[in-house]
């Protein structure tokens, strides 16, 4: 909890600055002596937002629940808005999002992500930030909790769209299904280009939460920030369920990649990203939580999971943790496409939990086989 010195100073800056934050949506009303229920807070992208927090795994049935596994159905028709609440931004906040699924560590759990948001979007607008579907940069946003919650913890995950892995996925699936070439050669070199230029971008990102956190009264040691790292969604070929030849990983299972690109995105891209960002995490003095292996297993198209069908259920033990890639396009929405379902959206929210209980050190966040998204848990380093 906040010091007595720092509580007075957010009450001060709370009244101060009342009128300004009025035009940022704030998620409660202002908090006497700055004090304010305890918070824990999401930022950045898509994979801590909740896209895809829709379904439960992926079935071949098109017309329904989709045997299920989509939460939208309403015994009629689809309503995503039941999951993603207002749709109308695409921000895609799921009631499964991973700081909604934490449980209780904190009175409030508040999601500022928003899918397909970079660092552009993170950082304040005073400092050269971007507004993004319709809402003020999250930095911005965050100076509004901040003065009205007691924060105690802020997860942050960004970093991959200012990398381009939309267009990653996009090209190599493109290679798989059109052009029979390989993606991972081109792709590699584009990402070498960019990585060192994005990594200082999320460096700014850490540095513009504490300035907002110290101008809103906050001491360093107030609060905690936590850096994470992206977790793969598809396995390695050695794990893939499908041959690589014929038409199954695109028209079946929805994981159109090479046997090469899929242990090049597994066992180099993602960690080449995670050991970046720990290494950001490391230069800025913040936690990090390494969550390249927490689907591993879980992935798309793995050998040790399976789709649902109408006589095997949805279930968090058994089933795909990350969304597939629609090739026909008859369920939800692409961009939903290579991001944790709603299991493995909850099974990071109990990696938040867990670090949540780590003041210290960094974490790696792993499941355990046969058990659902409870099992997870953490190594050290």
């Amino acid at each position: 909890m906040p010091s007595t010195p720092h509580r007075a100073l957010r009450a001060l800056l709370a009244l101060c600055t009342a009128a300004g934050l009025a035009s940022v949506a704030a998620p409660s009303a202002q908090a006497s002596n700055g004090s304010g229920p305890t918070a824990v807070v999401a930022m950045g992208d898509s994979y801590i937002s909740g896209e895809a927090g829709r379904w439960l795994g992926n079935s071949l049935t098109n017309s329904g629940s989709r045997n299920g596994t989509d939460r939208a159905w309403t015994g009629s028709g689809y309503a995503p808005s039941r999951v993603y609440g207002s749709t109308a931004g695409g921000c895609h906040r799921s009631d499964t999002s991973e700081v909604l699924s934490a449980g209780p560590i904190a009175s409030s759990l508040i999601n500022l992500a928003c899918s397909g948001a970079t660092t552009d979007n993170v950082i304040r607008a005073s400092q050269g930030g971007q507004a993004y579907k319709g809402e003020a940069p999250q930095a911005d946003r965050l100076a509004a909790v901040a003065a009205s919650h007691d924060v105690e913890l802020i997860a942050l995950s960004v970093g991959g769209n200012d990398l381009g892995f939309a267009d990653i996925i996009t090209s190599c699936a493109t290679d798989y299904i059109v052009w029979y070439s390989y993606c991972h050669d081109d792709q590699q070199a584009e990402v070498d280009a960019k990585i060192d230029g994005v990594m200082a971008d999320v460096s700014r990102s850490v540095d513009e939460i504490r300035a907002v956190m110290t101008a809103a009264g906050y001491g360093s040691s107030d609060y905690r920030i936590v850096l994470q790292s992206y977790p793969s969604p598809i396995p390695r070929a050695a794990d893939n369920r499908y041959a690589e030849s014929g038409w199954a990983r695109t028209n079946t299972g929805g994981c159109p990649f090479w046997n090469a690109d899929s242990d090049w995105a597994r066992d180099s891209l993602v960690p080449q990203l995670a050991n970046r960002l720990k290494g950001v995490a490391a230069a800025k003095g913040v936690q990090f939580m390494d969550l390249r292996d927490a689907l591993q297993g879980r992935e798309v198209c793995a050998k040790a999971s399976r789709q649902v069908t109408a006589t095997a259920p949805a279930s968090g033990t058994t089933s795909e943790w990350a969304r597939w890639i629609d090739s026909q396009s008859t369920q939800g929405l692409v961009q939903e496409s290579m991001h944790p379902n709603a299991y493995g959206q909850q099974a990071l929210g109990r990696c938040l939990a867990l670090i949540h209980a780590r003041p210290t050190g960094n974490h790696s966040c792993r499941n355990t086989a046969g058990s659902g998204p409870a099992g997870m848990y953490l190594t050290a380093g």
